[in-house]
């Protein structure tokens, strides 16, 4: 089937055929309704399975050969382990070993300890990838060397396409801190507690096959599970799933950065000033040097004025969880966890709640948390003057990163990016993204250490914050500046070859990732 290129409402070009399946052009926000009924893996029947519920069997490649893995077939795995993760080298390790070609591996995200994947590229046992792809693999898919095109999708994206059927997934793999010999599994427990499970979730369900690998087997039942044994094949122990140093992410510093801490001071003075921080308001932070910043000074800001959040969203960590314990925060709603405080607190204290992407962002659901929160604080490599945001590539095109969350969170009441205005002398704020991940009018406010831009479409904001002492300055002011600084750099020179596309929260293809190289 020919690839051709068409552009979307967005006015950028993108493939109407991505690896084989007929894509549909991203139509603008809201602007696609999907028909039909959720997708769903065969009935199973338990006589096929141990009267006992003992399901373990001896090694990967012996969960591969019973649950029938086989060429070009579709194989998951998750990131909760992150850059301390060894489950996924070894599934493809043991699928070469097979002999086994062309399979897609579907990851909900990939770090650089995942480098390895690139001997099995090459060699082709992975035929692409449809997952983030972060340093390495990144490169390697910016070159063109993949045979297929990268798709980039969000948490809640990558949900809405299991889902809806988009993405069948043949076998997945899911590694579990703790798991009893049934298959129930959760991540609290363990050498390897990473606190939850929440991006297999959706694995597990809707996945031909489900392996669940351990390296802490204990008795039944393992509670609370997470995963649910009546939807795992085959359970594997092993004696390490990962490097408990490198679980706990690199991301999780403080910023010491002055101008880092310029930016979150001016984002948390930014939701006092517009009465966003108020009795009972929610937030959502993630775990990057300057949010975390920001989750400080606005506590310092709740303390001052005696605020109550009813509700934190993203990852715990030990920032979160401090305003948790002092009763700055009522409750968690975890979608992952980014250090050890943040896993203890969550074995410990009733008040966090475990949730999924299909509770926080599916897009294709009755409803998601995501449009429920007052302020998510979030970062960028780009904003241009509409206010569009890029998050996958560096300004020269190439990957740099998935998606995350980051298109989801820009469903919440006021979604702000924090950003430096510019990086190695690079401007930021450009005339055009060169990679669309999120439409400007989702994108309310722009915080850099030079100023704060609020999108003209808010007159809400604009209104809240009339006679503030911040700084508040028209985005074409800061580029301005900025221009000035640093001077404008020129655009970054790219083929016509497709190497990766970035999906829109409703399955829609917003843009297309170009090789670079």
């Amino acid at each position: 089937m020919a690839v051709k290129l068409e552009k979307n409402v967005a006015g950028r070009l993108v493939p109407d055929v991505v690896n084989g399946r007929e894509s549909v052009p991203f139509n603008g926000v809201g602007g696609y309704r999907p028909e039909g009924r959720k997708a769903a893996p065969r009935i199973a029947s338990c006589v096929d399975y141990p009267a006992d519920g003992d399901k373990r069997v001896g090694s990967l490649r012996e969960a591969f050969e019973k649950v029938g893995l086989a060429d070009g077939m579709v194989l998951s795995t998750h990131h909760h382990l992150r850059n301390g993760d060894a489950v996924a080298n070894a599934a493809f390790d043991s699928a070469a070993e097979m002999g086994l070609r062309d399979l897609m591996w579907f990851p909900s995200a990939s770090f650089p300890v995942h480098a390895n994947q690139i001997e099995h590229l090459d060699s082709g046992v992975i035929h692409h990838i449809e997952g983030s792809m972060n340093g390495p693999l990144g490169a390697y898919c910016s070159a063109g060397k993949m045979r297929g095109l990268g798709v980039l999708r969000s948490h809640g994206g990558r949900w809405q396409a299991i889902q809806d059927g988009e993405v069948h997934i043949d076998v997945a793999v899911i590694a579990a801190p703790a798991a009893d010999a049934f298959g129930n599994a959760n991540g609290l427990s363990g050498p390897a507690a990473c606190g939850l499970l929440g991006f297999a979730l959706a694995d597990s369900i809707y996945a031909e096959k489900v392996i669940v690998v351990t390296d802490n087997l204990v008795p039944f039942p393992c509670l609370p599970w997470q995963i649910q044994g009546n939807n795992v094949d085959a359970v594997v122990e092993v004696s390490s799933i990962g490097d408990p140093s490198k679980i706990v992410s690199g991301t999780t510093r403080l910023t010491q950065s002055p101008d880092r801490r310029r930016i979150a001071e001016l984002a948390a003075r930014f939701c006092a000033d517009a009465g966003i921080m108020r009795d009972g308001f929610s937030f959502q932070a993630g775990a990057g040097g300057t949010t975390l910043a920001f989750a400080i000074y606005l506590a310092e800001l709740m303390r001052a004025q005696g605020v109550t959040a009813r509700f934190a969203r993203g990852g715990s960590t030990q920032h979160m969880v401090e305003m948790l314990d002092e009763g700055l925060i009522e409750y968690i709603l975890d979608g992952q966890t980014f250090d050890l405080d943040g896993v203890r607190s969550m074995r410990e204290d009733p008040r966090h709640q475990d949730t999924s992407p299909f509770t926080s962002y599916n897009f294709h659901g009755k409803g998601n948390f995501a449009s429920m929160v007052d302020v998510a604080v979030l970062g960028a490599t780009e904003v241009d003057l509409e206010f569009n945001g890029n998050v996958v590539t560096h300004s020269d095109g190439r990957l740099l990163h998935g998606i995350g969350g980051w298109q989801n969170c820009l469903a919440s009441r006021c979604a702000m990016l924090l950003v430096p205005s510019f990086r190695d002398r690079i401007p930021v704020i450009v005339d055009e993204v060169t990679t669309l991940c999120g439409p400007g009018e989702l994108i309310d406010v722009v915080v850099t250490e030079r100023g704060i831009a609020i999108n003209p479409l808010r007159q809400d904001i604009l209104d809240a914050v009339a006679g503030s002492e911040l700084p508040i300055r028209p985005i074409e002011d800061l580029k301005a500046e900025l221009d000035r600084l640093c001077g404008v750099p020129a655009k970054p020179e790219r083929s016509d070859d497709p190497v990766a596309v970035v999906k829109w929260v409703d399955g829609t293809v917003i843009d297309t990732v170009w090789r670079t190289g």
